[in-house]
């Protein structure tokens, strides 16, 4: 099974929060502990099991030397914010270039 760390985003496969991000906040055997300064905060994070979710393997740069403490929550959604913009960014320069690329043939 493949490394889960603390400092990873996730996304949620399946449940009620299916498709959610969350930043995972502690793991514990089968299980891991995720946040997203929203609903779930990082005092009170969700209970997932490792099989529900799909990790998103780089770790933001805000969180590369983060050893383990509390994170405020505004980080926390901050974090999944600046996420969610360059995965966003990423989904239309992909659309523009097959446009382009389209265009020419």
């Amino acid at each position: 099974m493949e490394q889960i760390m603390c400092g990873m985003l996730a996304r949620s496969k399946a449940g009620h929060d299916a498709k959610t991000l969350y930043l995972v906040c502690r793991t514990e055997g089968d299980f891991v502990y995720l946040c997203d300064g929203r609903l779930r905060k990082f005092d009170s994070p969700k209970k997932k099991n490792k099989k529900h979710i799909q990790i998103i393997h780089k770790i933001p740069e805000a969180l590369a030397n983060w050893n383990g403490e509390a994170l405020r929550d505004e980080k926390i959604r901050s974090i999944l914010k600046d996420y969610k913009m360059k995965e966003v960014h990423d989904v239309e320069s992909i659309f523009i270039q097959k446009t382009t690329s389209q265009s020419t043939d």
